[in-house]
């Protein structure tokens, strides 16, 4: 975090005023390598399945009604508890987890404050006794428009709720056919109680997330095993942790779906391209697995959850991507809300016989009873379905019902039942989610990249294409005419790539700065170079330099973007020398 700071990552928001903890401003650097991971998982996620994956973008106001109907209102919540001596607020099952080493996840109010009572945990910062637990909603609320209650908005923290909003939309954009999923990437704000772990709990940050819609009786995975059967998962199942065993089994893509250790063919399959996402993003396998959430720590919408662990210094284990079967719970919760048609269509094989009751009511009684009050009675009717009447007329056997405040009589209506033969019907898709932070992959690549030579200097080893600046140009000496043509080099790579022209100090110590800042090209003008119009290409990693015609420096430096060793190239090699530098 030093070193991500003082290069121009990333440092604490606000922090001429002293800061404010959950917030992160993202330097030149970080900016570049925050874009550069977000079209890695736009290439992995979107490009790579864009037959069947789109991607939208929806506002991060969202009135409450979204989330009263998805439950986050209610749910979306943590445990918190205050110092009764500083007021400090803070994290019940942090605390907890801090003081006793459990793991504190799911426990109830209850427990959380048994476990402080009896263990007598006080305040970390001044030591004073702590307040009883109570619930926290997590959400950070404003208003659209005039404050009043019925303008009552919150800033999403998930971007999932506009894509299944928006799920009968794009439904028939694809000409409605399953499986497809929506894509999103935006900003999301969570009120989090007291984060305290830099950059990677944050109250806003940027998220990448899939809703997958399928058929669950036809889900249509074949590219499971296409792309994935053979692919193998590090996986820390549930049942295993509730045995206190820690060690995740290592098992094939299809094996876990064929098991049911995975309940979605599609949670699997995304779960592999997760696997190899992160993969490029500089982590081994053997620093990754997927860990099952126990029933009590899994979210109120979900059936199945796998958090994407990746192994890191500073916290032992940090959870990158959450892998979600929400299952029909979303879709069903808004079409009860909003009474919107969210359904998906099935063709049937053969045709099924369903019957169906038909109410209908008779106008010219209607209009004979209320005569110029008729309108309203119609305007009422005309926004019920055949379900809504249908459970208004069964909830009473009196000789009037209800309908919009106006009684009406049960005579006006006739309920008659007749057989159909359907050939298709409607139903509500099941949905598989992959859900990324953005911020906390940064800080993974920033951790894993990170290494320091035998003279303790730092050299950034991102993955190349994830490198903030691709090339740096440089003249061996700063004078002319070295100094005009590396320029004139420099001038033209800008129109390409994310370039730095590199001076002041000797060629060692030019050197040495791209490296820190993770530059896996840099061109170097020599003394050979006005007369054979070529410069040297020196790679970060191996520190092997190609005498390469400026003519073909652009060729060269794609080719060694897109992971070819430059040194196979056929120019000539200039091998590296400590002393030369």
């Amino acid at each position: 975090m030093d070193y991500a700071v003082k290069a121009g990552f990333m440092w604490q928001s606000f922090e001429i005023y002293g800061g404010q903890a959950g917030f992160y401003d993202l330097g030149p650097l970080g900016v570049l390598l925050k874009n550069n991971i977000i079209e890695l998982w736009r290439e992995y996620f979107v490009k790579q399945h864009q037959d069947f994956v789109v991607e939208i973008e929806t506002p991060i106001i969202t009135p409450a009604v979204v989330f009263r109907a998805s439950g986050h209102e209610e749910n979306f919540t943590d445990y918190a508890t205050e110092c009764l001596q500083c007021h400090r607020i803070f994290r019940a099952d942090h605390l907890v987890e801090e003081k006793l080493g459990i793991n504190a996840e799911g426990l109830s109010a209850e427990e959380l404050e048994e476990l402080i009572r009896k263990h007598n945990i006080r305040c970390p910062v001044c030591g004073g006794p702590l307040s009883n637990v109570h619930k926290f909603l997590l959400l950070f609320q404003t208003y659209i428009g005039p404050y009043s209650p019925s303008n009552l908005a919150y800033l999403r923290p998930e971007a999932a709720q506009g894509m299944f909003i928006n799920f009968k939309r794009v439904y028939d954009l694809m000409k409605r056919r399953l499986p497809f999923g929506i894509a999103q990437i935006g900003r999301v704000a969570r009120n989090e109680i007291s984060p305290r772990q830099g950059p990677v709990r944050l109250r806003e940050f940027t998220i990448m997330e899939i809703e997958f819609f399928y058929d669950d009786t036809n889900p249509q995975c074949d590219i499971l095993y296409e792309r994935c059967s053979d692919e193998r998962l590090n996986i820390l199942r549930a049942e295993d942790r509730e045995r206190g065993n820690d060690k995740p089994i290592q098992i094939r893509v299809a094996e876990a779906v064929e098991e049911k250790i995975i309940m979605s063919p599609w949670l699997a399959y995304w779960m592999c391209i997760a696997k190899r996402f992160v993969n490029a993003l500089g982590v081994p396998d053997d620093k990754m697995y997927f860990e099952e959430k126990l029933a009590k720590e899994r979210a109120h919408y979900s059936k199945q959850t796998f958090d994407q662990m990746v192994i890191v210094d500073k916290w032992g284990k940090l959870e990158v991507s959450g892998h979600a079967y929400r299952h029909t719970y979303d879709l069903e919760r808004h079409i009860m809300f909003s009474k919107a048609d969210l359904y998906a269509i099935r063709q049937l094989k053969e045709p099924k016989t369903v019957t169906k009751t038909i109410i209908e009511y008779d106008k010219n009684a209607i209009l004979s009873i209320f005569g110029s009050k008729a309108p309203q009675v119609f305007k009422a009717l005309a926004k019920l379905s055949q379900e809504d009447l249908a459970k208004i007329l069964s909830q009473t056997n009196s000789d009037t019902v209800t309908i919009n405040g106006i009684e009406v009589p049960r005579s006006v209506f006739r309920v008659r039942t007749v057989e159909e033969k359907i050939w298709v019907e409607r139903f509500v898709p099941h949905v598989s989610e992959p859900s990324f932070g953005v911020e906390r992959l940064m800080y993974v690549v920033l951790e894993y990249a990170y290494t320091e030579d035998e003279k303790g200097r730092v050299v950034m080893r991102f993955p190349r294409r994830l490198a903030p600046i691709k090339v740096g140009v440089t003249p061996l000496v700063d004078r002319e005419p070295l100094e005009s043509i590396a320029r004139r080099i420099y001038n033209e790579l800008k129109q390409h790539y994310y370039t730095i022209y590199l001076e002041g100090g000797s060629i060692g110590k030019k050197y040495a700065h791209a490296d820190e800042l993770g530059v896996p090209f840099v061109i170097t003008v020599d003394y050979d170079t006005p007369q054979r119009n070529d410069v040297t290409v020196r790679d970060r990693d191996t520190k092997k330099q190609v005498r390469v015609p400026i003519s073909d420096v652009i060729k060269v430096i794609d080719a060694g973007l897109s992971g070819t060793d430059i040194t196979t190239l056929g120019y000539p090699v200039i091998e590296y020398r400590e002393d030369k530098e």
